[in-house]
């Protein structure tokens, strides 16, 4: 059975990644914790179909630019590499964080964000080189498997909302929450385009191109499952830092996007 190298095959896309990769491919699976050494002993290159790289320290607070920069830079140029050598085609995960707040020019506002945009940069001087490579600009991705990153309060909101909603009959939302709109894209739809697009070697935005309001969201959730909206102050150590709207180009016809109320309705027991 021919391989897929999938890193961050434990995180929140990962997993759902995985349980559809397993379908077809054996997936060999990579974590940051030794993803050094995986490059240091891996040895079937040549078995490898493509490389699925969705691995990153993704805390868009983490201010250890040296960790970060290990892990989602030079972890990230190194397989790349191999895989230019090896002829191994590369689909990876970008950010639509690299945008800031000037879309649809870049303006990273964190470190995070600083990385993606550097990995971006370094595919495009090196595109030629590769047998293919796609970089995806993941907007606010949502859906089953997020509970970790819930609990670590790096969940999208309309995971943290159900999940306020269910435990507490209680959605937390900022003050203006009206202004903070996101393109929310559900994992199913990302990973449908990821695995299945014609499209040449370029980097893309995966969103719906229909951004809606975080008090939308919170709307849709309050009314699906009986609970309060408590409105909270704006937090000081995100203020310059957040971004207040994302939209993706449209890059991908006339493909039919879940929508998140469908979604939310759809997730009541």
């Amino acid at each position: 059975m021919p391989k897929v190298i999938l890193t961050g095959a434990n995180g929140f896309i990962g997993k759902n990644f995985r349980k559809v990769l397993e379908q077809t491919w054996e997936v060999v699976p990579v974590e940051f914790n030794d993803c050094w050494t995986f490059l240091k002993t891996f040895e079937d290159w040549n078995d490898v179909e493509f490389i699925l790289h969705q691995g990153a320290v993704s805390d868009t607070t983490e201010t250890n630019i040296e960790k970060i920069h290990n892990y989602n830079v030079c972890f990230t140029i190194s397989l790349f590499e191999i895989a230019k050598v090896k002829g191994i085609p590369v689909k990876y995960a970008s950010s639509a964080s690299v945008y800031g707040n000037h879309f649809p020019h870049h303006n990273p506002l964190n470190f995070y964000a600083l990385s993606k945009l550097t990995v971006d940069y370094w595919v495009q001087d090196h595109m030629d080189e590769f047998k293919h490579i796609q970089g995806f600009r993941y907007f606010n991705v949502y859906g089953p498997h997020e509970e970790d990153k819930v609990e670590r309060n790096q969940s999208s909101p309309v995971s943290k909302f159900i999940k306020e909603a269910k435990n507490k009959g209680e959605i937390t939302l900022f003050h203006m929450s009206e202004r903070f709109c996101r393109d929310f894209v559900h994992v199913d739809d990302l990973i449908n385009i990821v695995l299945d697009n014609e499209k040449p070697s370029g980097i893309y935005d995966l969103g719906t191109s229909k951004p809606i309001s975080f008090q939308e969201v919170a709307d849709v959730v309050a009314k699906c499952y009986n609970a309060e909206i408590k409105y909270i102050s704006f937090p000081p150590h995100l203020r310059g830092k957040y971004q207040e709207f994302t939209c993706a180009k449209q890059e991908w016809g006339d493909y039919e996007f879940k929508t998140v109320k469908d979604y939310v309705e759809g997730s009541v027991v």
